[in-house]
């Protein structure tokens, strides 16, 4: 069984895409700098580390504001 749930990441983040976008970025910069530091998680891939700090709320995300280019051009 996968922890946390999906369902439950779900609840964190509004859709799968972003779901899956964040944690392969997290798990990606976490790979490189080969980070460690994270020894209260239950997962050993980076990955399930990265699904575990979006459940635990330690990893968010904000969706970027959209530019109105006709005002700015003005």
């Amino acid at each position: 069984m996968l922890y946390p749930s999906i369902d439950a990441l779900l609840e964190k983040i509004d859709s799968k895409y972003s779901l899956v976008s964040v944690a392969a970025k997290r798990a990606r910069v976490m790979q490189i700098a080969k980070d460690e530091r994270l020894p209260k998680y239950v997962s050993h891939k980076y990955v399930g580390k990265s699904l575990e700090e979006i459940y635990s709320g330690d990893l968010t995300y904000r969706i970027a504001k959209k530019v109105d280019t006709a005002a700015s051009e003005q």
